[in-house]
């Protein structure tokens, strides 16, 4: 069941990539990915409704030996905290398809590009060895590149070479992490169950869990890792900063729980007051920073950066309640961001700026952008965690979950969701609202299949935030059992874990 969200997309993507064009016409790829994509979506949701929500252990399990002289077997499972991250995989791929344009250039590379990275993507979310999950990870690195570099925006080559640049050095580190975890406790493979790292002495833990926080860090990315996401969310096109920022980063944050959290416990709990201040810190710098842009996208990107932070709050405060706020706020950050980059690049095609100076008006019902405006005006207050909607449930959970165990940390984060607000006001402000500049009046009409991927992600906002116990039902018992194994932060202490 699992094999087909990682090998469909990936021999599509071959077969669309080398498919004569006799047999199917240009004209007809980008259908051909969206019928694609689309089954794969439909067979996640398939295998949602059989996941066993009282479970908190791995399910539909897949075993197939590889190589067991490098420890590599083919090894898949799915929990409580991969489960969301892979619907939201296969959603937001169907959505950036769908949203491509149709006029395209080399619509062969860019679709075949696109399942290539769904692909790869789900593989990591299912890996059950570290080092299947360390190729898979690697998998989408050489494909986003060429996305950004071929079909992005004007600085699209610097863009490239700069998200090539840190996402390599992001997987090096996670390799020789791996390697370490392996080699020092002696484990016969690179099986999860196998890696035990409660043999290995307490300075070489602090060690690991530093490769596996910076790789991932630079990955989701935290500051002062974060560099390079403006550059390379502004540059791609709206599709790809789709993926980039509602899909990739979630690697990042699914990561340090999987592998920080989950296998390294003891000394987790002893460097969690660092994170949790690093990611207060992260939170306050994104809000800041975007309330200066003047570019919507780059505002957005920046946003992102926020919005992480919060998941590295949560995850240092190890709680129940703030894990499942953890799982909750990437889910419902990707399905927000996407709509974002989405609505940003109607209104770029429409009115041909992105530049808040030159924006004004766009909710004029005549000769304006309404419902686009209207939905712009739904997707910021959902990410400022306005009541109803889903940014609110998951940064609620978050914030009530941290709060006992990291108090200041967790009000520096309140305040950046207050400092969301004000730079969203300010974009809506001066975009939305307003006497529309007769000169620019008359937009081109958004049609009703460029609003489906908005109305879509807008609707599960909505019904998200309304019945939350969707969203948070799926990782609960998981999060629940991962809680357990980590020491209680206040009693933890460097000797404590020597001794353990």
């Amino acid at each position: 069941m699992l094999s087909a969200l990682i090998w469909i997309p990936i021999l599509s993507a071959i077969v669309i990539g080398f498919l004569p064009g006799k047999v199917v016409p240009a004209s007809r790829i980008r259908l051909v990915s969206l019928t694609i994509a689309g089954v794969v979506l439909l067979w996640n949701l398939f295998i949602l409704l059989k996941f066993d929500i009282s479970n908190p252990g791995m399910q539909f399990q897949e075993y197939i030996p590889w190589n067991d002289t490098l420890g590599l077997n083919y090894q898949l499972g799915v929990d409580g905290l991969s489960i969301l991250m892979l619907v939201l995989n296969s959603l937001l791929t169907w959505i950036a398809i769908y949203s491509s344009s149709k006029e395209t250039e080399r619509p062969r590379l860019f679709y075949s590009l696109i399942l290539l990275v769904s692909g790869g993507v789900a593989g990591a979310f299912l890996a059950e060895n570290l080092l299947l999950f360390f190729l898979f990870y690697e998998l989408e690195l050489i494909p986003f590149y060429l996305l950004i570099s071929i079909w992005g925006g004007e600085k699209r080559a610097y863009a490239g070479i700069k998200f090539l640049i840190y996402t390599a050095v992001s997987g090096a580190l996670i390799l020789a992490t791996f390697l370490g975890m392996v080699f020092l406790t002696g484990a016969s493979s690179f099986a999860f169950d196998a890696v035990s790292t409660q043999t290995i002495s307490a300075g070489l833990q602090f060690v690991l869990l530093a490769g596996i926080i910076l790789g991932f860090g630079i990955k989701i990315p935290l500051v002062p890792f974060h560099t390079w996401l403006p550059d390379a969310y502004v540059e791609a096109s709206a599709p790809i900063a789709i993926l980039l920022g509602g899909v990739l980063a979630k690697l990042g944050t699914y990561g340090l729980l999987r592998f920080g959290m989950g296998m390294f416990p003891q000394a987790w709990s002893v460097v969690a007051p660092t994170l949790a201040i690093w990611g207060a810190i992260s939170a306050i710098y994104g809000a800041v920073i975007a309330i200066a842009q003047k570019d919507i996208k780059r505002m957005v990107a920046y946003s992102s950066i926020g919005h992480m932070g919060y998941v590295l709050l949560a995850s240092a405060s190890s709680t129940a309640l703030a894990l499942v706020g953890a799982v909750s706020q990437m889910f419902s950050h990707g399905l927000i961001l996407a709509i974002l980059f989405h609505l940003v690049g109607v209104v770029e095609a429409k009115v041909g700026t992105r530049e808040l100076d030159k924006l004004n008006g766009l909710m004029s019902p005549i000769r304006g952008l309404p419902l686009i405006s209207a939905l712009l005006v739904l997707s910021g207050m959902a990410s400022a965690g306005i009541p109803g909607l889903t940014g609110f449930i998951a940064e609620f959970i978050v914030f009530q979950g941290s709060f006992s165990v990291f108090p200041l940390p967790t009000l520096l984060c309140v305040a950046s969701s207050g400092l969301t607000a004000v730079y969203f006001v300010i974009l809506l402000n001066r975009t939305c609202f307003g006497k529309l500049d007769n000169n620019l009046a008359y937009y081109p009409r958004v049609l009703w299949a460029e609003k489906i991927p908005a109305l879509v992600l807008a609707s599960l906002i909505i019904f998200l935030g309304v019945q939350p116990t969707w969203l948070v039902r799926w990782s609960e018992p998981t999060t629940t059992a991962m809680v357990a194994a980590v020491p209680p932060l206040e009693k933890t202490t460097v000797s404590q874990v020597a001794l353990k």
